[in-house]
């Protein structure tokens, strides 16, 4: 497995975990603006136990979810990062990109900024042969954001979200994908630092 390196862009550093991350990161998790995509805001409990299991997928497989600071300021806003869907599907197994991110990082195209770089490392890197990126119908703004980084929306692929109640209003997703022969043009279109919203992908 290779290392999991610190990622840098022109703003942002995306990084491994550190304990002053998880107070702003419940704080995020609990807000019901920012999880309005999910089915529940989560609890300090549930929020610290997600940044373990994050920490126990870096050292597995030398990706997952870096915590993203403003390289100006040092502030922690959220996460972006590489991840294996828990959950079987027509389209997995496979990995996707997701990010999520506090509410006054929002509109600063700091989503689109960070999944770019991420999505390097995907392709670049470790060399993956596809990402995907899914999120709730109803999330418009985060399907922006998937198609302001290249990626396509696979309609044929929209699915109903296994860990999400049928009937419940969030279970229908739309899935987007991006073929490894398709970011070389990504990289070539991508355009400057225009609002991102809130976060991405739905678990």
């Amino acid at each position: 497995m290779p290392d999991s390196p610190v990622l840098t862009t022109e703003r942002l550093v995306l990084r491994r975990w550190r304990d002053s991350d998880r107070e702003p990161f419940a704080a995020l998790n609990a807000d019901p603006e920012v999880m309005e995509h999910f089915p529940e805001t989560l609890d300090r409990a549930r929020s610290d136990a997600f940044v373990d299991r994050i920490e126990e997928v870096f050292e597995e497989r030398g990706f997952g979810h870096w915590a993203v600071e403003v390289a100006a300021t040092g502030r922690f806003i959220g996460f972006t990062g590489l991840w294996v869907p828990r959950f079987d599907a027509h389209f997995t197994p496979t990995v996707e990109i997701a990010w999520r991110l506090a509410r006054p990082a929002w509109g600063h195209g700091y989503a689109s900024e960070a999944a770019r770089r991420v999505l390097a490392f995907a392709f670049e890197d470790l060399r993956l042969p596809e990402v995907v990126s899914f999120t709730t119908r109803q999330n418009l703004r985060s399907q922006a954001v998937m198609r302001r980084i290249g990626m396509t929306h696979d309609a044929d692929g929209d699915f109903d979200h296994p860990f999400i109640p049928e009937g419940h209003p969030l279970r229908p997703h739309v899935l987007f994908r991006m073929r490894a022969e398709e970011w070389p043009a990504a990289v070539t279109g991508s355009s400057s630092h225009k609002g991102d919203g809130p976060g991405g992908s739905g678990r």
